[in-house]
């Protein structure tokens, strides 16, 4: 064998074995979060350096809660706000993807269409960003949690991991700093304002709402009327 080809054979045997660890390890990951409890994010870290390269001191407000210890409205405000068709769709909204993108190409404003199962596959695993390469992860890691962790943890963990203010991440956190009451105490008002913020949380905010984020929760709140309600939450 010459030299090129040995090198090429070790090549590809190098690029064999990242992939069969990058899907063992991936898939071992998504099972022992089905039941593990995510205290710790990308996301958090990412913005843990941010803070601390502008010159601010640099937190991570987080308290994971079970959702049984979250108010049954604020699952229905996430799906109101961010995901209609969550409980019934396989992960991927292809026509809200499809709207999406045809609006970007008529010279439109480019919006998201993520799922809140994307969302919470984006917090968990990766990064922030919007290079194919991450979006095709982001698919990757949907199909992975929508088949292995099902709706319920989906949720459960979107809503102890999404980003809800500055340095603030989870539906606990932000009901402490925000409205300084536990998760489960939050208002069906509450928990649409929190919703409304989720777009944008670090220049929004649920405590102090500007007319933006007050239109949008009343809109949010006419979608929690609509929305099926499967049951989560402490009632």
């Amino acid at each position: 064998m010459s030299d090129i080809k040995f090198l090429w054979h070790r090549f590809w045997i190098w690029v064999r074995n990242i992939l069969i660890f990058f899907f063992v390890s991936s898939l071992l990951a998504v099972i022992a979060f089905k039941w593990v409890p995510i205290y710790r994010t990308p996301l958090m870290y990412i913005r843990y350096c941010e803070q601390w390269l502008d010159g601010k001191e640099p937190v991570i407000k987080h308290q994971w809660v079970d959702l049984d210890q979250i108010s049954r409205h604020m699952p229905l405000a996430a799906m109101g706000g961010e995901d209609t068709h969550f409980t019934e769709h396989s992960g991927f909204e292809e026509k809200e993807i499809l709207r999406a993108r045809l609006e970007a190409l008529e010279g439109g404003r480019e919006r998201g269409a993520s799922t809140i199962s994307q969302q919470t596959a984006k917090n968990v695993f990766l990064w922030p960003g919007h290079s194919w390469l991450r979006k095709g992860l982001e698919a990757y890691f949907t199909v992975l949690i929508e088949n292995i962790w099902g709706k319920e943890r989906i949720m459960e963990v979107y809503l102890n991991s999404i980003e809800m203010g500055d340095g603030i991440y989870g539906v606990q956190a932000c009901a402490q700093e925000k409205f300084h009451k536990d998760a489960c105490d939050l208002t069906r008002n509450e928990c649409a304002l929190i919703a409304a913020t989720l777009p944008n949380p670090l220049t929004r905010d649920s405590a102090n709402p500007n007319a933006t984020v007050t239109k949008r929760s009343k809109r949010i709140k006419r979608e929690m009327n609509a929305v099926k309600d499967p049951g989560w939450g402490k009632r």
